[in-house]
């Protein structure tokens, strides 16, 4: 499913018109992203947690030649699904 058919299908549900169902997606992507970015995570009960990881600077290894190399710190951003959306998922729903 892509935006367009999110925004279709949120439509329908909602029987809300489709620019103000985009414009809130717009939003949510923003003030999700805005919020995460600071340090703070986001959290959706029943569906998903959005949050950033700091990693710590570490040893690696180059797989080509074998060589050890430092992998420096760094951000990753963390989306963690959570218990009702997973066993929704595979409870096939």
């Amino acid at each position: 499913m892509n935006r367009r058919e999110l925004v279709l299908a949120l439509s329908e549900r909602t029987e809300i018109d489709r620019k103000t169902v985009d414009a809130v997606i717009a939003a949510f992507t923003e003030v999700v992203t805005e919020t995460v970015a600071k340090g703070d995570p986001v959290s959706l009960p029943g569906f998903a947690k959005f949050a950033r990881v700091d990693t710590k600077a570490r040893m690696g290894r180059n797989p080509a030649t074998g060589e050890q190399i430092k992998i420096p710190a760094r951000r990753k951003a963390r989306i963690t699904p959570l218990k009702a959306f997973k066993d929704a998922v595979l409870a096939g729903k």
